[in-house]
């Protein structure tokens, strides 16, 4: 096992930008290949990823099936102040020998503790919905021309977390922006802004990979706690549709893509 976990990001200061489902699933997979996985909820107003992994708890025992789950690390504070920061700072430091991988879910704010959370990325992941809304947390842009004009607020953010890794003499952070629900329609701003993404991700130093479609079986998971990765299981009448496997094919394809650490260790097989 990693003497250091890699930490694994999710970061947008834009709220319902799919954070929370992409860290689940990541960690989800992770935990499937056998990997030693910690989770840490740093949205303490929502809870969203502590709300799944509780509900998967309680799934794996109604069921007594075999759920690999990621283990959910809490913070000792819950006041969103310096004393939370100086929690987080401490449950990374206990948590590092005993897992491979951290999976940090942020809010979707500016805030001291989410600031905290950017700050200790090695792979950091921003999930952005396929809008020039959600576009503009990343790059202020000519309604005219559609040339980029500048970083926003977020990227210089982010571009401030580089260095000052590289002011502490660790590696370089990875940034992975994940183009979430892109649309099958209105193909002239979709190019648009994909023309755009790939402009900024040259200018400012960010990978492009794809995310997720916009599909309801994500949010009918919730309740169970379950991930498309777990599907079929018992007692649950979801099927294996072509959505529902385009969907899974969606989340193996993301961990491909964030080009993770390799274990030493002989990975567990998916299911299906």
């Amino acid at each position: 096992m990693r003497a250091v976990p890699h930490i694994i990001v999710f970061g947008n200061e834009k709220g319902g930008s799919g954070k929370t489902t992409a860290a689940i699933h990541v960690a989800v997979a992770l935990a499937r290949e056998g990997r030693g996985v910690g989770a840490i909820d740093l949205d303490i107003r929502q809870r969203s990823l502590s709300r799944h992994l509780e509900n998967r708890a309680d799934w794996r025992a109604k069921t007594g099936g075999d759920l690999p789950t990621p283990e959910l690390l809490k913070l000792g504070n819950n006041n969103g102040l310096a004393d939370d920061v100086e929690a987080f700072s401490q449950l990374l430091g206990s948590a590092a020998p005993r897992f491979e991988f951290l999976v940090i879910d942020t809010p979707g704010a500016d805030s001291p503790l989410s600031r905290a959370g950017h700050a200790a990325a090695d792979t950091l992941v921003t999930p952005l919905n396929d809008s020039f809304v959600d576009f503009d947390l990343l790059a202020r842009i000519d309604p005219a021309t559609f040339e980029i004009k500048g970083p926003s607020m977020y990227a210089d953010f982010v571009w401030d977390c580089r260095k000052r890794r590289l002011m502490a003499k660790k590696p370089a952070l990875d940034w992975v922006v994940m183009r979430n629900r892109v649309a099958f329609t209105e193909a002239r701003n979709k190019k648009r802004l994909g023309d755009a993404i790939s402009m900024l991700a040259q200018r400012i130093g960010f990978r492009v990979t794809k995310g997720f479609g916009e599909r309801v079986i994500f949010r009918e998971l919730f309740p169970m706690g379950l991930t498309m990765l777990d599907l079929p299981q018992p007692g649950l009448s979801v099927s294996l549709s072509m959505s529902t496997l385009a969907a899974r094919q969606e989340v193996r394809e993301l961990v491909h893509a964030l080009k993770l650490p390799e274990s030493a260790r002989e990975p567990v097989a998916l299911a299906g």
